[in-house]
């Protein structure tokens, strides 16, 4: 008889895990999603200093530097690419910033509330919710910051504490995109969270 290897049973799975996770957080209180089957076992409980990037300009204009204060132990953040800050593009699969790439590393943790497409493969967390467009706690990390990964939880924390976050939004009060008119602003007004759908 033919063998079977394409739908797999269920005491066969090519994985032993689903393919993508739900993490809930302090970073992310309407959830973040990571794509668990492409992730390095290593990072699945990880805890990193944040390098920040507060746009798709800034990550074009800085990963690559060789005096860029990255390490491979380090977490990526990347701002501004949800629904509303950029159409949430698949920009979330940052790539390894260039002086790490060549002294060989593979694999870094990365967090956005952007997306990526779905053959993208590393440690990447992405649809962080809400957004930093729409006010979400990720649009007041800083570089330095802590942030901790547990897939085994299902968690997604950002090691800062509520007196530090709320000094933060009074030096950095978050500022709505001003109206817009026309179709970009009837989006930008109207589109959902990731969480919610982006629609």
């Amino acid at each position: 008889p033919h063998v079977q290897n394409v739908v797999r049973p269920m005491d066969q799975p090519i994985y032993p895990q689903g393919g993508i996770a739900v993490l809930q957080g302090n970073l992310a209180p309407g959830g973040a999603i990571i794509k668990q089957s492409a992730a390095d076992p290593g990072l699945m409980e990880h805890e990193g200093r944040a390098v920040v990037f507060e746009n798709l300009e800034d990550m074009a204009n800085r990963i690559d530097t060789p005096d860029l204060d990255v390490t491979p132990d380090d977490i990526l953040v990347l701002k501004h690419i949800g629904p509303k800050g950029a159409a949430m593009p698949e920009a979330g699969y940052m790539p390894i910033p260039k002086k790490l790439a060549v002294a060989g590393v593979k694999d870094i943790v990365r967090i956005s509330d952007g997306r990526m497409s779905g053959t993208g493969f590393g440690t990447v967390v992405l649809h962080v919710s809400p957004e930093s467009a729409a006010g979400g706690p990720l649009n007041w990390v800083q570089n330095g910051d802590y942030i901790s990964l547990d897939l085994d939880n299902r968690s997604l924390n950002w090691e800062v504490s509520e007196e530090e976050l709320a000094a933060r939004k009074i030096a950095n009060p978050f500022m709505p995109a001003k109206h817009i008119r026309g179709y970009v602003g009837l989006f930008i007004d109207h589109v959902d969270q990731a969480h919610e759908g982006a629609d």
